[in-house]
């Protein structure tokens, strides 16, 4: 990373409607939060191509909406499938579950671009204490409750993905 190229994260999930973009959003505000909005570069992606075109699902943005959040994107979030060749510009690949880790490291061509794959809950502590580091795929909930808890631990690791990036971008300057 140079100082003139943002820092870019790209978090992954099944088919990028539903974890993925929400954590998307929530960063991107968290970044911005932070002073960090222009030295960031957010978006999502994810491991199948089954919902590639689809737009984010409802409940996501309807909770993102219930808890307060500005639109970061929503709106105009469009789902598409990671590609390996996105491993030679990402700075950061935040898995959403073990299952996509896995594919995550099958597609990468290197140790440097397996070195950028990390389970998003393993930035927040509690989860990595309690080794409870996989998203539950809300996508299958009856009702928005599945997404609410999705939303609280995305929340629960956001501020230690600023942290992780902060200091990152620190250590390259």
């Amino acid at each position: 990373m140079t100082a003139s190229r943002p820092y870019r994260v790209t978090v992954v999930c099944t088919g990028n409607i539903c974890r993925s973009p929400m954590a998307e959003f929530v960063l991107r505000e968290r970044f911005t939060e932070a002073g960090l909005g222009d030295r960031v570069v957010v978006d999502s992606a994810g491991t199948h191509s089954w919902e590639v075109g689809n737009a984010a699902d409802p409940r996501t943005l309807a909770v993102l909406e219930r808890n307060g959040h500005e639109d970061f994107g929503g709106a105009d979030h469009v789902a598409r499938k990671f590609e390996r060749s996105w491993f030679d510009e990402v700075d950061l690949v935040l898995a959403a579950d073990s299952g996509h880790a896995r594919e995550l490291r099958r597609l990468a061509r290197t140790d440097a671009h397996r070195d950028k794959i990390r389970m998003l809950r393993s930035f927040d502590p509690e989860s990595e204490r309690a080794g409870t580091l996989d998203m539950d795929d809300p996508w299958y909930g009856e009702d928005e409750s599945a997404f609410d808890q999705t939303y609280a631990e995305v929340t629960a690791a956001a501020d230690g993905v600023v942290e992780h990036v902060r200091r990152e971008l620190d250590r390259r300057a």
